[in-house]
């Protein structure tokens, strides 16, 4: 059979793997920063962009779009190309991808800082950007499948399987939970509000995990471990079960983060046994990969592109056992809103995907340039504190998680919580807030260890932009043969391994989200649950923009430990008007939902609070809150509130007609008066200012539904 010449393109893995580390540092850097104003809050400097609120979002989103993401294309380029023998169909969509992608994490980056966000955690960014990062995306997953038809191959391989399955799960994620009006040009509404935002948020939020930070990584691992080992992969059966399995169960695994808060109980049932279910998929994939490297392991010892796999299947094994672990609810009950869930997800980032994507750079750099990796010896280093910072992370945190937890939930003989001021807490949390900073920094610096050696090596070699390679080309076959298995035969059908793909996760989807908006009893509504005035809906994107969700939750679980320190636990009905929902994920400070209610000692006045934006440490010197001085220079955006108003009302919430024309009259008649209260307390602030917004909005909480006690019995 003739053999047909073409060129494998080398130069858009180079682009992709540079960037990755680009972002590696930033996105480190990050969290780096963050860290440490955590136990060192002036670390802001005052500044509005160099907030802890917008720099959390810029870390998170940084790390897994921008690094993660960055590390799946270069591996998707180099090993769809060899492994479908053919170079990418479409060159000039390879280059859209890629300065496309950059673009949309720079202006994540722009944006974030300069305080535009959804407010919804790895889904912060606003429609503009979204619609962008759709049509990147669908470019991206066009080349992908154009290529796979012209493959010079029968069969599609197993890492292909993974790269299919997430394409079309991120797009239809993406599209569904992006769904928002604007009211400006870069700042709109989400259109689902309270428990059906929540949820439709989690079934993103933690699909992003499973088919953003899993899928396209347990794709690069069957790849580039069987290639670094020299081994084939253990199990072609086993591979099956892993992919069908997990793209199945992955996507009703959603509402486990939603366990003990509004959300009917069936919706959480079904989220934690898919969870538990979960359990035999991913350790069949993470002994898939183990065990590939049967007859391998004494090259482990001396080889550190090994050591990084090894160590990146073992964290992705501990991280998927972890998870459903943490969804059972007499378990999530105590590790929830605590940082437990941090450490938990930083074994994952930091330990499966962050060292994946270092075994894979130092495996492919020598390869592109033709050389050795300049130094063994030092990748070795970046391996072992890579290692060290992974422990010194997770341990404190894993350590402040329980802390937490006991502290919260611990009652006097007389039935008094032991811990009432949440300042306690925080401060015995601290030792392992400065152990999270060292081993973040260690992290980080491992980064300069793998930049420098691939600089050394780079300038060692020589690029091969285009490598030739030779192959038949692919014959057409017709139906399933006598003898072969439909999964043989539909790995010769691309169209339609993708199509059954896109069945296979849209199932579980379409049973859990649907039903919360057909059957209205799952929402049960509250006669006294009034939407927000207009200066209260300014302090909410507000306290969105600042990113206070990203501190506080809003959310009292059922337990006498929540409902003694916050109040009535959290109801349904409670949350129709709020788009976005922000229920949070991790308290750093206390709960804020019942702010408004409380009473005796627990209640704070308008200039309590104004103080406490404006200067945290002087109302308590071991806060760690950072202090707030722009809102009390910054001016209320009243000319959008008709545009918020007219929005609101056409998402259903019911204010009454033409109330948009007359709204800036409420809003400056609360904000006067919250102004004259202040006054009186020798604080002088004019009405326009935005902290009057967001003090009005934090006293509104909880008020809906009177005392924080007795309300809802």
């Amino acid at each position: 059979m003739e053999l047909q010449k073409f060129y494998y393109d080398n130069k858009i893995v180079k682009m992709f793997a540079y960037a990755t580390i680009l972002w590696g540092v930033v996105g480190m850097l990050a969290g780096v920063l963050i860290a440490t104003q955590m136990v060192w809050p002036a670390a802001n400097f005052n500044l509005s962009y160099l907030s802890f609120g917008r720099w959390r979002p810029v870390h998170t989103n940084a790390v897994i779009f921008a690094f993660v993401g960055n590390g799946i294309f270069t591996g998707y380029y180099y090993s769809l190309q060899r492994l479908l023998k053919t170079g990418m169909a479409s060159n000039w969509m390879t280059r859209v991808h890629f300065w496309g992608w950059q673009s949309i994490i720079v202006l994540a980056a722009v944006s974030l800082l300069a305080g535009f966000t959804t407010g919804k955690e790895y889904a912060e960014l606003e429609w503009p950007i979204d619609i962008l990062i759709a049509l990147i995306w669908v470019i991206f997953g066009w080349n992908m499948m154009w290529t796979i038809l012209k493959r010079r191959v029968k069969h599609i391989y197993v890492a292909i399987w993974f790269y299919i399955a997430t394409f079309v799960t991120v797009a239809v994620l993406h599209i569904v939970n992006s769904m928002e009006i604007p009211w400006a040009l870069f700042k709109s509404y989400p259109v689902f509000a309270g428990v059906q935002d929540a949820l439709v948020q989690w079934w993103y939020g933690h699909n992003a995990v499973a088919f953003f930070l899993t899928t396209p990584y347990l794709g690069l691992m069957y790849y580039f471990m069987p290639k670094a080992a020299n081994r084939p992969v253990y199990s072609y059966k086993l591979s099956i079960l892993h992919f069908w399995a997990l793209i199945f169960l992955y996507i009703w695994a959603g509402p486990h983060h939603l366990l003990y808060q509004a959300l009917p109980n069936w919706a959480q049932s079904l989220g934690t046994v898919f969870s538990i279910m979960l359990i035999a998929p991913s350790w069949g994939g993470m002994i898939n990969g183990l065990l590939t490297l049967r007859g391998a392991w004494d090259r482990v010892r001396e080889e550190p592109v090994l050591k990084f796999f090894v160590v990146a299947v073992t964290a992705y094994g501990m991280s998927t056992f972890e998870g459903p672990m943490l969804s059972l609810k007499n378990i999530n009950a105590i590790s929830h809103f605590t940082n437990w869930t941090v450490a938990h997800v930083h074994i994952g980032a930091l330990g499966w995907n962050g060292f994946l994507t270092f075994g894979m750079i130092y495996w492919l750099f020598p390869r592109m340039f033709k050389t050795k990796l300049w130094s063994n010896k030092l990748a070795n280093v970046h391996f072992w504190l890579g290692t060290l910072a992974m422990l010194f992370y997770s341990i404190p945190l894993y350590w402040a998680g329980w802390t937490e937890a006991s502290m919260w939930k611990q009652f006097t003989p007389a039935g008094d919580l032991v811990y009432p001021n949440y300042l306690e807490i925080v401060t015995q949390i601290m030792p392992m807030y400065y152990m999270r900073l060292f081993g973040g920094s260690l992290y980080f610096i491992g980064m300069f260890l793998l930049v420098y050696n691939i600089y050394k090596t780079v300038k060692a070699g020589e690029f091969v932009p285009l490598e030739a390679a030779e192959a038949p080309a692919l014959e057409k076959e017709g139906a399933r043969k006598s003898g072969e298995s439909y999964h043989r035969f539909i790995e010769r059908r691309p169209i339609q391994f993708m199509i059954l793909s896109i069945v296979a996760i849209l199932i579980g989807g379409i049973i859990e989200i649907v039903p919360t908006y057909l059957i209205k009893s799952n929402i049960p509504t509250i006669a006294t649950v009034k939407p927000y005035t207009p200066l209260e809906l300014q302090g909410r994107d507000i306290y969105i923009k600042e990113g206070c969700y990203t501190c506080h939750s809003q959310m009292v679980r059922p337990f006498r430990s929540e409902t003694e320190r916050y109040g009535e636990y959290s109801k349904a009905g409670e949350y129709v008007y709020d788009h976005p929902f922000q229920w949070g994920s991790k308290r750093i400070g206390p709960d804020l939902w019942r702010e408004g209610v409380k009473s005796g000692p627990l209640y704070k006045s308008d200039a309590w609070h104004y103080t406490h934006f404006m200067d945290p440490q002087k109302v308590n010197a071991q806060s760690i809150m950072p202090k707030y001085p722009w809102l009390a220079e910054s001016e209320i955006d009243v000319e959008a509130t008709p545009a918020k108003i007219r929005v609101m009302q056409y998402l259903g919430v019911p204010y009454p007609a033409g109330y948009d024309l007359k709204a800036n009259d409420d809003l400056k008649a609360q904000a006067e008066a919250i102004a004259a209260g202040l006054k009186t307390n020798g604080i002088d602030v004019a009405a326009s200012k935005q902290i009057i917004a967001l003090i009005a909005y934090i006293q509104r909480l909880g008020t809906d539904v009177g005392d924080s006690k007795t309300a809802l019995k």
